[in-house]
């Protein structure tokens, strides 16, 4: 709730104040990190980190430096940030920014900015850098090498980058920030004279192990620490990260072996040949008080006075009852965060009950408005083939149309044709009419003339008889 009222904070400052933090990308051709090298002992920043995928960046806020990153590409978190000691502030506001100049060198922003205020304006973003997308339900915070609790407000906004995060669990994200804000302000401060000459480097050693396969997890955390006033001294401090109450102590020379091979932190090993030890044990013995969870007490002006045999005493008497303390203490978070863990599970497990039904609900809708679709998209198809119907059925009409009314005229044109056709029968018919009547005429003739005939042959043979029958015959000569 904290962070979405300051995210919804920040969004109002930026959308009101457009000067808000910047960052700049330094070029290869430009000496360490450009206006930031104040923030190294000698203006000469760590030797040793030269893979291709490490990026110097100075970032600023209000066109002024305020600390110097070194940022793996490859890990997609800061190596080391740079930075000295300011007055801290009284609240902070969570102002997470990103750098677009890291996945697009020829972008026009100069400016670190809001990730939501870049979307598609940046060429591949998030190909080298973290993102908030990254952390978001990976169970692990945007934890600050160069935290902001040790900085005053202008320089405090500027810590607020992903391009000085990396990825902690919460519990190891507040023990960080509690240890070195502790170490700085009670064990270093007041042992170096002169603040501006306290040059501090926290850096982060990567891991195999991968946020959403993406951001390294570190596998420690270290800081350090360098006095390069005429009595200086020098400090390492290592936290693992798998043991949230584990914190170090070691030489700058004991840390860069843990390093990259060559790494060298600081010029001239920040004063080797003539570091004060008292004030480097004084030093370590504060670390160690505040290792041991025990109070410390800090002057600017002077160093701590002690006494040795009454301090021993008061220890030796209060020890059981801070170890009883923090053994309560313990318990105590330990029951806090079983109730959270269990609260946890609850809110999964109603938050999935309600995200499966969601699911559902989406699927039920989204096959609903698939099957409208469909019919929506077939309405259109069943309109076209009524319409083809339509027309092929008035093509038919306009067939049958034309077929009838071709049947129709055909009768009279046959009609006329054959009226026109009978002159030309009946005229060539008279030849043989003609021909036909003649041969009837004398075939009548000819059947008178035989019937004639007939008759009369038939006259004579019956005369004939009948004379022969009643006349008497003669002589032969008769």
């Amino acid at each position: 709730e904290w962070t979405m009222k300051t995210s919804i904070v920040f969004l109002l400052c930026i959308s009101v104040f457009p000067g808000f933090s910047q960052g700049r990308v330094v070029r290869e051709d430009e000496t360490g990190f450009a206006e930031c090298n104040v923030f190294f002992s000698g203006q000469v920043p760590p030797e040793g980190f030269t893979e291709p995928f490490h990026v110097k960046i100075c970032q600023q806020y209000n066109k002024e430096p305020r600390f110097a990153t070194l940022y793996s590409t490859k890990d997609k978190i800061p190596l080391y940030s740079a930075f000295k000691f300011t007055k801290p502030a009284q609240s902070e506001e969570e102002n997470w920014l990103v750098e677009p100049q890291i996945d697009d060198p020829e972008n026009d922003l100069h400016e670190m900015v809001h990730e939501a205020d870049i979307g598609g304006t940046v060429a591949n973003l998030g190909a080298n850098q973290a993102l908030t997308s990254d952390y978001v339900g990976s169970g692990y915070e945007r934890g600050l090498l160069n935290p902001s609790l040790l900085n005053e407000e202008d320089f405090q906004v500027a810590t607020y980058t992903l391009t000085n995060a990396v990825p902690l669990s919460p519990a190891l994200s507040k023990s960080w920030h509690r240890d070195i804000g502790k170490v700085v302000e009670q064990a270093l401060i007041p042992h170096c004279p002169q603040m501006d000459h306290l040059y501090l480097l926290a850096g982060a050693i990567p891991s195999s192990a991968q946020v959403k396969g993406k951001v390294s997890v570190p596998e420690s955390l270290w800081l350090a620490a360098c006095c390069d006033a005429p009595e200086g001294w020098s400090l390492g401090l290592v936290k693992k990260t798998n043991d949230e109450n584990s914190l170090a102590d070691l030489t700058v020379r004991e840390l860069e072996k843990q390093l990259l091979p060559g790494v060298h932190l600081f010029k001239g090993s920040c004063g080797k040949d003539k570091q004060n030890q008292k004030k480097r044990e004084a030093v370590l013995q504060v670390v160690s008080q505040i290792r041991s969870g025990e109070q410390v007490g800090t002057n600017n002006n002077q160093e701590t006075k002690e006494s040795g045999w009454v301090r021993r005493v008061a220890g030796i008497i209060a020890t059981p009852f801070i170890k009883l303390l923090e053994l309560l203490i313990y318990i105590f978070v330990e029951l806090v965060k079983f109730v959270f863990y269990f609260l946890w599970l609850v809110v999964k497990r109603v938050v999935g009950t309600i995200l499966g039904g969601v699911y559902s609900l989406w699927n039920g809708v989204v096959s609903y408005l698939k099957a409208i679709s469909m019919v929506l998209i077939s309405i259109p198809y069943d309109v076209g083939r009524v319409i083809v119907n339509i027309f092929l059925g008035f093509l038919q009409i306009v067939q049958d149309v034309m077929s009838l009314t071709y049947r129709i005229l055909s009768i009279p044109v046959g009609f006329v044709l054959h009226l026109a056709a009978f002159p030309y029968h009946s005229i060539c018919a008279i030849p043989s009419v003609l021909k036909d009547m003649a041969t009837g005429i004398v075939g009548t003739f000819s059947l008178v003339i035989d019937a004639t005939a007939a008759v009369l042959h038939g006259f004579y043979y019956l005369a004939w008889h009948i004379v022969k029958r009643f006349v008497p015959k003669g002589s032969s000569d008769d």
